[in-house]
């Protein structure tokens, strides 16, 4: 996730220098609490809340529990972390159902916040925890935004109702407070009404949501801002307050902001909580807001539970124990190997997967370059495989090989590498399924470790040659070994860290050899 890139970066560089010292002087804590303010306002955080936010972040600092704490630098981590989840709301809340259905939430917001997505965003996250919503099209005065919030109905798999065809034709109250009627009769139990926006405040603009407001009495008014509009989400957020008044915000494209002010600002100023946090422009790119889940990600610290709560969304326990049975009986295929991908891809994004893990931010360049089609590839290798191929890779010989390459776009050598690597992958899972410790490629066996099935016998020396099944590349790499020279650089390995062996070509063309190839072919046909 791209929010709070910045002000995480400035916060970890101040906290490093923090860490050198033993002990915490008044001038210590005065340079930190100096860089913290910076920080917070370069992140775009409105200027009230950076002097309580860097005042009770120095009292606290100078206090006795950190000149008594064992390690002061990480007591003042730990300050930092509280004071931040503060701001952010405290503890995280949910929407309040009403006790008898159908509740009714009414969406509010400048144009261009992400209202009409936001509500099928919600309506689908509804729908997952077994409600059944359905979606108002109030907002009868932007071109289009009927058909629109009806596409994104359709997309999340929710009803809409539409009665009028809107771009200026209609009344948005009368639709309103009619839908309810319409909800209780087709037995909905959540109505989310998407108002109409403006492209800055102005008096219609309020009174018409205030008109809404009046018709439908909603169990949940919730603010819709856009988190990349930095202070002026303070201004935006007072002005719906006093005009229409709201009972919870939703921060809406995240994703796009390395500053993240509003989020540190908004839920400060107006006292009202951030209850949901859009992540993306996928329909499940929604989550429940948690201020300490958030604090933890500004400080770099990780966000381990809301990983494993998409991991348990995505993944089935049962399947799991499956496959684990089958690394143990050594009988886990390509096809298995499919299924895996797929359901990892169903979790999200492995970029903000990985975002999550404590200390993510010291990958951030690596992150950056990752290729998340490289699965896409992968997979693609194996769907152009047939069911026989896929249960016994010892079956892919070149000519099949060459095929499954066309089918799929890709070259024998990524197909080649991916079997490499798949094979390597499944010998490794087998020996942790049995208890070892896996060899790791390019690192070797942690010393003094045990092996599943391997203990008590000695090591046999391998024989050394070349097992290429190319003639010609063996006859170069049997001669390099022979007069003790180095393998030629075009028969290594695939470059480690690919994709399963995608992803790691050289600059030459596939097949062709290497003027160090060339030459020891040279040098053993002489012989």
């Amino acid at each position: 996730m791209a929010t709070f890139g910045n002000l995480s970066d400035r916060l970890a560089d101040t906290f490093r220098n923090l860490r050198t010292k033993g002990k915490l002087s008044p001038a210590d804590v005065d340079g930190t609490v100096r860089e913290i303010r910076r920080a917070l306002l370069d992140a775009d955080v409105a200027l009230d809340v950076v002097k309580d936010f860097t005042g009770k972040v120095r009292e606290r600092a100078l206090s006795d529990e950190v000149n008594k704490a064992l390690n002061p630098a990480q007591q003042v981590v730990q300050i930092v972390n509280d004071e931040l989840i503060a701001i952010l709301g405290g503890e995280a809340r949910r929407i309040n159902f009403a006790k008898r259905p159908p509740t009714i939430i009414m969406l509010a917001g400048l144009q261009g916040a992400g209202k009409t997505t936001l509500a099928g965003k919600l309506a689908k996250w509804l729908a997952k925890d077994n409600h059944t919503p359905l979606l108002v099209a109030a907002d009868l005065q932007r071109p289009n935004a009927v058909q629109q919030l009806q596409v994104v109905g359709g997309q999340a798999g929710v009803a809409v109702y539409a009665p009028e065809p809107g771009n200026g034709v209609g009344n948005p109250v009368k639709v309103a407070k009619d839908s309810i009627k319409w909800a209780i009769d087709k037995q909905y139990d959540v109505v989310i009404v998407d108002t109409a926006g403006r492209l800055g405040v102005d008096a219609d603009m309020m009174k018409q949501a205030a008109d809404i407001r009046k018709a439908v009495e909603p169990d949940e008014v919730l603010f819709v801002i856009d988190a990349m509009i930095g202070q002026d989400a303070v201004a935006t957020a007072t002005a719906f307050q006093k005009g229409v008044d709201f009972t919870g915000v939703v921060l809406t494209k995240l994703d796009g902001d390395a500053r993240g002010g509003a989020a540190l600002s908004v839920a400060s100023v107006t006292g009202r909580p951030i209850i949901f946090a859009s992540t993306g422009e996928s329909l499940d790119d929604f989550e429940p807001f948690y201020p300490d889940r958030m604090a933890s990600r500004i400080l770099d610290l990780g966000d381990i539970l809301t990983l494993i709560e998409q991991a348990q969304g995505a993944f089935d326990e049962e399947e799991a124990k499956k496959v684990a049975e089958k690394f143990r009986t050594d009988t886990f295929t390509l096809e298995d190997f499919l299924g895996q991908m797929q359901q990892l891809r169903g979790a999200g994004s492995l970029k903000k997967m990985i975002g999550m893990l404590p200390g993510a931010g010291a990958m951030k360049e690596q992150l950056n370059n990752f290729d998340e089609r490289e699965i896409v590839r992968t997979e693609a290798i194996i769907q152009s495989m047939t069911k026989a191929e896929r249960q016994n890779p010892k079956l892919l010989n070149g000519s099949r090989r060459v095929r499954i390459a066309r089918g799929s776009g890709m070259t024998v050598t990524d197909v080649n590498q991916l079997v490499q690597r798949f094979e390597q992958a499944a010998k490794m899972m087998k020996t942790v399924a049995r208890g070892g410790v896996p060899n790791i490629p390019g690192m070797g066996p942690i010393p003094g470790a045990g092996f599943g099935g391997g203990r008590g016998k000695a090591a046999q020396p391998k024989k050394k040659g070349s097992k290429s099944g190319n003639p010609a590349k063996r006859a170069v790499e049997n001669a390099a070994l022979a007069s003790g020279e180095k393998v030629p650089s075009g028969t290594a390995a695939p470059a480690a860290g690919s994709g399963f062996g995608l992803g790691g070509r050289g600059g030459l063309p596939d097949g062709a050899p290497s003027e160090q190839e060339l030459e020891s072919l040279q040098k053993f046909l002489r012989r």
